[in-house]
């Protein structure tokens, strides 16, 4: 009974559920991510140096007598390439973001009703 207690505990806790979320969140991510580079980046850069090569596809890319298909890897490695280059930019805008709100000073804690008595008292002591 112990060990249910302990799960049903540790599975309600805010980080795993903050888990559970950032990972659906990843996936869609994911998916636009992919969409974005497979379907507008790479034929943006592959179809130049494809008509070059007389080809229409990466997948007719092949070694010839066997069944290796090396331009479907050249298309993954150039969409790792880009995915990768992409989310160098974001963390590099995020860090920077971060690094203009560390930089902002704070603003000096306001006087206690305490100092502003003694404030008051000093003042008035002065004057006299």
């Amino acid at each position: 009974m112990g060990f249910v207690k302990e799960f049903k505990e540790f599975a309600i806790k805010g980080n795993v559920i903050d888990l559970a979320v950032a990972v659906v969140i990843g996936a869609a991510f994911g998916k636009i991510v992919s969409s974005l580079v497979d379907d507008i980046i790479t034929p943006a850069i592959l179809t130049p140096a494809l008509k070059a090569a007389h080809l229409t596809n990466l997948s007719e890319l092949v070694i010839p007598g066997t069944a290796i298909k090396y331009g479907n890897f050249l298309s993954q490695i150039i969409s790792f390439l880009i995915v990768a280059v992409a989310l160098f930019l974001i963390i590099k805008g995020i860090n920077a973001t971060k690094k203009k709100e560390e930089a902002a000073p704070a603003a000096p804690p306001a006087p206690t009703k305490e100092e502003i008595l003694l404030t008051e008292i000093r003042d008035l002591l002065a004057r006299k």
